[in-house]
């Protein structure tokens, strides 16, 4: 073949340092803002960007010469950053999680990501990060995914 194509749909999940609520509502649609700018800087299409004051979700298309791992550390070192100037000691926690998306799946994830308040009024960050591992076939022991 003469030209390469690829799709990699990433639904990525990463929360706060210690899981502490640094992300306050005023400050939620700032800091997704600019997390979709950071991406759309580097080449990665958001589709969306969500989450509450200890985490975020973020949708997106990776361009294909780029890994998760990368992907990842541009938009938390970046996003950190920026936090850090609008208030302090803002961290994000060190890992991440990272789901490949179907193309047919996009939109429910999108509103599943924007519907992120009300998701959870029923359900903590700690049990949706453990269900989504669990649905995407991620064995682990909950005691230390959490850290």
């Amino acid at each position: 073949m003469s030209h390469s194509f690829a799709q990699v749909i990433m639904h990525m999940v990463f929360s706060t340092k210690e899981r502490r609520e640094l992300i306050s509502p005023e400050i939620q649609p700032k800091l997704w803002a600019y997390i979709a700018g950071i991406a759309r800087n580097h080449g990665i299409v958001v589709r969306a960007v969500g989450g509450i004051g200890n985490h975020v979700h973020v949708l997106c298309e990776l361009p294909g010469e780029m890994g998760v791992a990368k992907a990842i550390g541009v938009l938390k070192s970046n996003s950190s950053r920026w936090m850090n100037e609008q208030q302090r000691e803002f961290a994000w926690q060190e890992g991440y999680g990272a789901f490949s998306v179907s193309a047919s799946n996009v939109g429910a994830v999108s509103r599943y990501i924007q519907d992120q308040a009300t998701h959870h009024k029923k359900i903590s960050f700690e049990e949706e990060y453990l269900a989504l591992l669990r649905k995407h076939g991620v064995e682990v022991d909950p005691k230390y995914v959490l850290g």
